[in-house]
């Protein structure tokens, strides 16, 4: 241990003193204050567009395994691929994040829950070149055998840029399910697609329970999207009986401007 590898910093106000020495103190291993993380994402773009990865970018944030976490009043640029990716976790808490991406890079998608329950998404910003929320829970059979749904999802005044891809994104990869999911006071502009949902045969699963409300697009090309026949597929094992279940899904207090 090398303590000059640790900045110094002044007692916290309230203590008056280090808890050790009253001094100071060393800062912490992971610190932060109102931050920006710069996920310096250009050299994987152009290296994701030149076909020469030899594995899957990095996610800017992700968290695995994880119970009552909280990550607010960041923002986040330039990520190499997804922005922050919480996955098999629950009671998960993400706000005031401001979240930057150019609108022409490969899969920058903002917030993605994943095999997630109880998540509350509230009081975002997302620039995003895919989708700015995406919800997901698996892959093919993959997601089917894992079985772990997204649930229990709640997004609250989201503002939402993105031309090529949606607001929120329900899937692809959803074969573990996805239900109970309540968006309300979201505002997209100049963005492909409000709420879509992405499915195919093979996937399994369901999207169920959807309540969307007071919702405000400007500039759209589609207001509801989905799909069935998303098409892609991590290998050649998934069932072709494997047919999604699609029920339940509420819309209410749209308004809609200038669709193109």
């Amino acid at each position: 241990m090398d303590e000059s590898e640790w900045p110094a910093f002044p007692p916290l106000p309230s203590y008056g003193v280090g808890g050790d020495e009253p001094a100071g103190r060393f800062s912490s291993l992971i610190f932060g204050n109102n931050g920006t993380i710069d996920g310096q994402g250009a050299a994987w773009w152009d290296n994701f567009h030149r076909k020469k990865l030899k594995l899957t970018r990095p996610y800017l944030i992700e968290f695995m395994y994880s119970d009552q976490v909280q990550i607010s009043k960041l923002t986040l640029i330039n990520s190499p691929s997804w922005n922050v990716h919480p996955v098999y976790s629950r009671n998960v808490l993400i706000q005031w994040l401001t979240v930057l991406a150019p609108v022409d890079s490969p899969n920058t998608d903002g917030i993605n829950p994943d095999s997630c329950s109880n998540v509350r998404i509230e009081d975002c910003f997302v620039v995003s070149g895919d989708d700015c929320i995406a919800v997901k829970s698996g892959w093919d059979e993959h997601g089917i055998k894992f079985g772990m749904p997204t649930q229990h999802l709640v997004i609250r005044r989201l503002t939402c840029i993105s031309p090529d891809s949606a607001t929120i994104a329900l899937g692809s990869e959803m074969s573990g399910g996805i239900q109970d999911v309540r968006a309300e006071d979201i505002t997209a502009i100049d963005t492909q697609s409000g709420i879509r949902i992405k499915t195919a045969v093979g996937r399994g699963g369901y999207v169920k329970d959807i309540f969307v409300r007071r919702m405000t697009v400007k500039t759209m090309k589609y207001v509801f999207w989905m799909t069935g026949s998303y098409g892609s597929h991590p290998d050649e094992g998934c069932d072709p009986r494997a047919l999604p279940e699609i029920k339940g899904i509420n819309y209410k207090d749209i308004v809609d401007t200038l669709s193109n």
